[in-house]
């Protein structure tokens, strides 16, 4: 049993000490979950990895996580939300939702502006794969989402990493297959 998981039992339990040594480990592989994915972003984003794994933290909040695995599937759709969330704040903006107002709570994630419809294509074809295939779509979001190797999808998953890589042919066609069929449709 690896240390995040055997923390994450003791806080289940009622063991404050254990959350006091949670918070360091997993903020820190988080966070080196966020540098791997803005690694793969285009030269002269501003999204910041930090920025991001603190909202993902937040939305995190005390809910309580099984194992790693758990934990880790939670802070993907966690990350991804708030990426679809800016995305469409963005793209809501450029249609003619200017509106004056400023709060605190609402400052913005930046990425790249020619990425926001990818993303949120990419968010409505997922769904649908959620619901043909919800293995395949959590390893989507851990490989998109969180920026999570091979290893350690399928390890999170409970997966070979040859399976963690079929599925990943898989899900890749079937989104490719599906949002070409949904920009077809927009058309």
């Amino acid at each position: 049993m690896n240390d995040v998981t055997r923390l994450l039992q003791a806080v289940q339990q009622g063991d404050a000490r254990a959350g006091e040594e949670l918070l360091p480990l997993v903020y820190s592989e988080l966070r080196q979950l966020a540098r791997t994915k803005m690694a793969h972003e285009n030269p002269g984003h501003t999204l910041q990895p930090t920025a991001l794994v603190h909202e993902a933290w937040l939305r995190l909040g005390d809910q309580p996580f099984e194992n790693r695995a758990h934990f880790f599937s939670a802070a993907a759709e966690a990350m991804r939300r708030i990426l679809i969330e800016r995305a469409r704040r963005k793209l809501s903006a450029k249609h003619g939702a200017n509106a004056e107002h400023l709060d605190a709570n609402d400052i913005e994630i930046a990425t790249p502006v020619e990425k926001d419809d990818e993303l949120l294509a990419v968010h409505e074809a997922l769904t649908a794969l959620e619901a043909h295939d919800a293995r395949k779509a959590e390893l989507v979001k851990l490989r998109y989402f969180a920026g999570l190797s091979f290893d350690e999808a399928a390890e999170i998953l409970g997966i070979s990493i040859p399976t963690a890589k079929r599925d990943w042919a898989y899900a890749r066609a079937w989104l490719f297959q599906k949002i070409g069929l949904m920009r077809e449709g927009a058309s």
